[in-house]
C-alpha cells in the first residue's frame, strides 16, 4: 500500500506512537498512519484500504480516545491535515474533518455567526464530533448541522441531509454503516460578534473553572445515565481522587479521570471498572463508558 500512498502524494508515516495523538498522552504506536489533506485524498485512502481489504481507524484529535498499550495493527488514517473551512453565505459553512473545534468556532466569530458557540472548548475535531454528535451547555453538533460528507467503507461519496443522519445522544448513523465523516456543512445565524465573544469566552471560564483541563484527559469519562449526573454519582460514592497507578478519578471534577503521569490503558480500564463495580453497588445505576476504547 506504501507505493500507491506515494503515487497519490499521501503522506503517511509507521510506528507513530499513539500517546503523541490523544490528549490522554496514552497508546502504544500505530502500524501505519496515514495523512491525507483533502476530502479526495481521504477518499483515495479509503478505496486503498478497501481494495487490501483492511478496516482503517479513523483519527481526529484523539480525544475521546483511549489507546492500548501495545498500540494499534493494520491502517490508521490521521484527518489532523483536513482543515479547510468556507463562509459558503447564508448563514452556512463548509467545515472539513481535521477542523479543530475551537478554530470551527472563531471561524463563525470572525463572520458574525452564531450557533456553534456550545462547542467552543470540546477538545476534538469537525469529524469525531460529528460521528459521535458530540455536545455540551445544552446543545448538540446536531443542532448546527444542514448535512454531512459521508465517504462510504467502499470509497463513495454522499452528502447525507442532517435528517438522514439518526442523531441521538452520543450516536450517529455512522455507527452503524462504518461511513467517514469527511466533512460538513454547518447552518448557523446572523448573530452580534460581541455576544458571541462573550458568550464563548464565559463557556471556556466555565470549563477551565470546573474541569482539569491541566491534566491529560480524554473528556468525560461516562455517559450521562437517564436522571443523574455521572460526577455526581461518582462523588457520592466517595471516589473522588481515587487512583489505579497514573490514572486518577479527579479531584477537581468526578466525571474525569486524569493521567497524573506516566497512566498506561490499562491503569485506565481498571479505574473504570472500579468506578462502574461501585457505583452500580451503591446506586443500581450502571455507568456507560462515553471514552472509545481501541
Amino acid at each position: 500500500m506504501t507505493e500507491q500512498l506515494q503515487q497519490h502524494g499521501i503522506a503517511f508515516a509507521e510506528g507513530v506512537p499513539m500517546s503523541q495523538k490523544t490528549t490522554f498522552r496514552i497508546g502504544g504506536p500505530a502500524e501505519l498512519m496515514l495523512y491525507p489533506n483533502s476530502v479526495e485524498q481521504l477518499q483515495t485512502c479509503i478505496k486503498l484500504c478497501h481494495e487490501a481489504g483492511v478496516k482503517p481507524f479513523m483519527l481526529g484529535r484523539g480525544s475521546n480516545l483511549l489507546v492500548k498499550d501495545t498500540g494499534l495493527d493494520g491502517v490508521v488514517i490521521s484527518t489532523e491535515k483536513m482543515t479547510g473551512m468556507e463562509d459558503l453565505g447564508d448563514g452556512k459553512v463548509y467545515v472539513e474533518a481535521g477542523v479543530n473545534l475551537a478554530v470551527m468556532c472563531n471561524f463563525a466569530l470572525k463572520h458574525s455567526l452564531t450557533g456553534s458557540e456550545f462547542a467552543f472548548g470540546i477538545p476534538g475535531a469537525l469529524g469525531g464530533s460529528v460521528f459521535m454528535n458530540a455536545g455540551a451547555y445544552d446543545g448538540e453538533m446536531s443542532d448546527i448541522l444542514h448535512e454531512v460528507l459521508e465517504i462510504s467503507p467502499t470509497g463513495e461519496l454522499a452528502w447525507l441531509p442532517v435528517a438522514d443522519c439518526a442523531f441521538g445522544y452520543r450516536k450517529s448513523i455512522f455507527m452503524q454503516t462504518g461511513g467517514v465523516v469527511a466533512a460538513a456543512r454547518l447552518r448557523l445565524k446572523p448573530g452580534d460578534p460581541v455576544q458571541i465573544k462573550a458568550t464563548m469566552d464565559d463557556i471556556m471560564l466555565r470549563r477551565r473553572d470546573k474541569q482539569p483541563l491541566e491534566f491529560p484527559n480524554a473528556g468525560s469519562a461516562f455517559k450521562r445515565p437517564p436522571g443523574y449526573y455521572a460526577g455526581g454519582l461518582i462523588q457520592q460514592c466517595n471516589l473522588r481522587g481515587r487512583s489505579v497507578g497514573g490514572a486518577q478519578i479527579s479531584e477537581k471534577h468526578a466525571g474525569f479521570i486524569i493521567n497524573t503521569g506516566g497512566a498506561t490503558a490499562a491503569d485506565v480500564r481498571a479505574l473504570i471498572a472500579l468506578v462502574q463495580e461501585t457505583v452500580q453497588q451503591e446506586t443500581g445505576v450502571f455507568l456507560e463508558p462515553e471514552i472509545k476504547f481501541v
